[in-house]
């Protein structure tokens, strides 16, 4: 008699405890990071760890049903899933439902829940290409049918995240189209032909554009500015600096009270530097570098190209954006407001990493 199959939420440890970590270590941080913020905006330090935990039992719920929802199914929603995630990109515009904030037009505001769409395509755009990718896969050598189309939705993808504008969100979609297509066995010279348009395009929104071309000087010279322009950057650095080794204790940080902007969300890992030192740093690494390396066994050992190519773009889609957050934080790449995955306070990222996480469960627990 064969032993009952576990349910796709519990048979990917693996997953399912370095992500619970990572999102409660999140939920704490949170507390700490906010706290003095929170007290000064809305009167109650807990006011953002309370959010916080509100989104995470959601997206808790959120993962559970990812993981029991069958992977192959995807593809029948692939292309809705791409239209719905168009919609809301022309959507964030509309003067009723699109909310600005810091001169950007990036979220959707319906009541008291705010929306940022951005979130969602990148798990449409992941959805589509693994869809699209395998079904063309006896022709995927061919220019026209394995590498044009993919890049025309990602190129409209990109021409809408620009209008809002958001030049980072780009380079994420860039580099999961790319990998996906690379994966799924598209000719390398096509995947290159691109490179020459790169430059006068990163001329064009980078150099072109004021405050990106400040983030670079920022970047290569964070001390020479570090009033003006080098500001994020050095008070990060001060943190991880100071944090030393095991950090200065749970709640003890100085640089989140009022020195680094908005350090529960895109400088959380600064925080965390400070206040639990290389240690608690290299505590969270390991467990981001499990769900990676577990999340790329299941593509390689996925049953179909399909579930092989979702695995794949999912987790790369995690990986950048760890790869990014971290990098900004560490000043090794220049500032970019992108939230660290499970951590950083924000309900959209959350709810949607997490239902990325409870697809890869169910096409792990396929295998």
């Amino acid at each position: 008699m064969k032993p009952e199959k576990l349910h796709p939420f519990f048979s990917e440890p693996c997953i399912l405890f370095p992500v619970l970590l990572l999102a409660g270590m999140g939920i704490i941080m949170v507390y700490s990071a906010s706290s003095a913020l929170a007290m000064e905006r809305f009167g109650n330090t807990r006011y953002y760890m309370q959010r916080q935990l509100v989104f995470f039992m959601i997206s808790l719920f959120l993962m559970f049903a990812a993981a029991s929802f069958p992977y192959r199914l995807f593809k029948v929603l692939a292309y809705f899933l791409l239209a719905v995630a168009v919609i809301m990109l022309c959507a964030v515009h509309m003067p009723s439902i699109g909310h600005k904030a810091g001169g950007a037009c990036r979220w959707l505001k319906l009541g008291t829940i705010t929306f940022q769409p951005s979130e969602f395509v990148k798990l449409a755009l992941v959805v589509y290409l693994a869809y699209s990718l395998s079904k063309k896969q006896d022709m995927i050598r061919d220019f026209y049918v394995g590498f044009v189309p993919h890049v025309i939705i990602f190129v409209l993808l990109a021409i809408l995240v620009m209008t809002q504008p958001d030049f980072g969100t780009v380079l994420i979609f860039g580099v999961i189209t790319w990998t996906m297509m690379f994966i799924a066995g598209v000719k390398i010279r096509y995947l290159c032909l691109p490179i020459p348009f790169f430059i006068p395009l990163g001329y064009f929104f980078v150099y072109k554009v004021g405050y990106r071309m400040n983030r670079i000087f920022a970047f290569l010279h964070p001390w020479e500015d570090r009033m003006n322009t080098g500001y994020q950057i050095t008070h990060s650095l001060k943190a991880f600096g100071s944090g030393g080794i095991f950090g200065k204790g749970l709640g003890l940080g100085m640089q989140k009270l009022h020195y680094l902007p908005e350090p529960h969300t895109d400088f959380i890992l600064s925080v965390i530097g400070e206040e639990l030192g290389l240690a608690g740093v290299l505590f969270i690494f390991v467990l981001y570098v499990i769900v990676i390396w577990r999340g790329a066994r299941i593509a390689r050992k996925s049953e179909n190209l399909f579930g092989a190519l979702l695995a794949a773009g999912l987790t790369t889609s995690l990986g950048i954006q760890l790869v990014i957050n971290a990098g900004v934080a560490l000043g090794v790449l220049p500032t970019k407001g992108l939230t660290l995955p499970f951590i950083s306070y924000g309900g959209t990222s959350l709810l949607i990493n997490m239902v990325c996480m409870g697809i890869l469960m169910n096409i792990g627990a396929a295998i």
